[in-house]
């Protein structure tokens, strides 16, 4: 949707993408995404040319191409929306054994943050809904506590022991940790790669990627919300210290859509 739209779709219906999800599976129209990833080897990782690893930047394909790997299909609705969907906790902490997390510090903060929030939310048990359930058994030590109605009997809370409670296969499981960056991961400053500018992926976006319409559209959007009661200084900054280093076109356009003169990058 244009900005346009958006805002004339607001005052009619909020829910329009949700009732258009679900019309579409009852209709058996099944909304369905390809599934690809890309593939960096290890040894590439240390001297890529900017932080393989940082959010805010994706791995051109020219570089690594996407391999399709599957698609996921949504082909049933929700039979009672609290139980299966307000309920729903998800953690980024979950891995397949023998997959390990990347050192993204995103990532890393994520793995603590999202089942936190779903104890908070929720509650400390709630990977015991039926929603949140594994299929296969689990067999750990967490026991007890608010809301817990599945109870693994009388097994101490500590391993090894000598009452059969479950053990781990480290032979089987092995640490997935990994060295990355040619060197450890510690709270260090971090060394900055030659690409790891901030302006080159977003400037390639808006020459390369977006087409004329897009581009349109998106100094349309800036300017809206520039012009929304923004002090002039700030529309300064914004415009000189931002939009101008993304691309000098853009810049110019988004300086005339909110009435400033040409820009001047490094002023303001």
């Amino acid at each position: 949707m244009t900005d346009a739209e958006a805002r004339a779709m607001r005052a009619e219906d909020l829910d329009c993408h949700r009732r258009d999800l679900r019309n579409a599976i009852t209709r058996r129209d099944f909304p369905s995404w390809r599934l690809e990833m890309q593939i960096m080897p290890y040894e590439e990782a240390a001297d890529y040319r900017f932080n393989p690893f940082d959010i805010t930047k994706v791995w051109p394909h020219d570089d690594y191409p996407p391999i399709t790997v599957g698609c996921l299909v949504l082909d049933r609705n929700p039979e009672n929306f609290f139980a299966q969907i307000v309920q729903a906790g998800f953690d980024v902490a979950n891995f397949v054994p023998g997959i390990g997390p990347s050192p993204d510090r995103m990532v890393l903060g994520r793995m603590f943050a999202y089942a936190d929030s779903s104890r908070y939310r929720t509650g400390p048990n709630y990977a015991q809904l039926p929603v949140n359930r594994p299929v296969n058994e689990v067999h750990n030590y967490n026991k007890d506590g608010p809301m817990c109605y599945h109870h693994i009997g009388d097994q101490p809370v500590y391993a090894p022991n000598s009452y059969s409670g479950p053990r781990g296969e480290p032979q089987r499981y092995r640490d997935p940790g990994w060295f990355v960056e040619a060197g450890e991961i510690t709270r260090a400053a971090y060394e900055a790669h030659k690409g790891d500018d901030d302006f080159i992926q977003p400037g390639t976006l808006y020459r390369d990627v977006m087409t004329p319409t897009d581009q349109d559209h998106l100094v349309e959007n800036i300017v809206s919300h520039l012009s929304q009661e923004v002090e002039r200084f700030v529309q300064e900054r914004a415009v000189n210290d931002y939009w101008t280093k993304v691309d000098p076109n853009l810049g110019a356009r988004v300086a005339e859509g909110i009435g400033l003169g040409s820009p001047q990058p490094g002023h303001g």
